[in-house]
């Protein structure tokens, strides 16, 4: 495995929830003391939120803490499927409520409306790299919203790339969110100090094995995170 690539394998998944809480609360203090202020990108789904949850209740300056998404599913964020919802109930809470919150979606009926809107809005509130990406991997190998097949998949892996976040539309949609949705792209998530990987299960982890085997990343689009290029990146997986 490449030297910029750590892997961590935990007993189990509390543990991995108190591990990586811990983790990156103490990369957040380091950069609001070394730049004032410090990023935060999480990602939706079920695995992240114990996660989530301990890091909520960690001792943090959050008014100095900027929440951004790695992606969005297009609906309204009351919507039972909006990561932004799902974050605002499990991160978003007690003291990690002061942190300020930047949103993905737009009311704009697809998402490929907003990109001009949610690229500006993204550039005016993180003026350099992010702090930390927390990210997860599909059972197809997606991450963030690059899915294996979609249309938008080869520019979305771009680099290097000016344009931070791109409408994709997965083919097929996926029957658990059946919606079209916003994604950063690779270049801006290389854009970072630090990229989180999280996972848990017997068959996500085979998986991954396969693709630090087999890096084929139009089949499976995490697969290029695990190249020579880009920032540092953790790897956290749990059975």
């Amino acid at each position: 495995m490449s030297e910029r690539i750590v892997l961590q394998v935990h007993p189990d998944r509390a543990a991995l929830a108190e591990r990586v809480a811990g983790d990156i609360a103490a990369r957040l203090r380091e950069a609001v003391a070394a730049r004032g202020r410090a990023s935060l990108v999480v990602s939706g789904g079920s695995s992240p939120v114990p996660m989530y949850e301990r890091l909520a209740a960690q001792a943090l300056p959050w008014e100095a803490v900027t929440v951004t998404l790695a992606d969005e599913r297009w609906v309204d964020p009351a919507h039972p499927h909006s990561n932004e919802g799902l974050v605002r109930r499990h991160l978003l809470v007690g003291p990690a409520a002061a942190a300020s919150f930047v949103p993905l979606y737009a009311p704009q009926p697809a998402p490929e409306a907003a990109e001009a809107v949610v690229d500006a809005r993204l550039r005016e509130a993180f003026a350099g790299p992010f702090d930390v990406v927390v990210l997860g991997m599909g059972e197809d190998g997606h991450t963030a919203s690059l899915f294996p097949g979609a249309p938008e998949l080869e520019a979305a892996l771009s680099l290097p790339g000016s344009q931070a976040v791109f409408a994709v539309h997965p083919e097929p949609l996926p029957a658990n969110a059946p919606h079209p949705r916003m994604s950063l792209g690779l270049a801006r998530l290389f854009d970072s100090r630090l990229l989180v990987l999280l996972f848990t299960g017997a068959a996500k982890r085979a998986l991954f094995e396969r693709i630090r085997r087999e890096p084929d990343a139009r089949r499976w689009p995490v697969a290029a995170l695990l190249g020579a290029e880009g920032p540092p990146l953790h790897v956290h997986t749990a059975d």
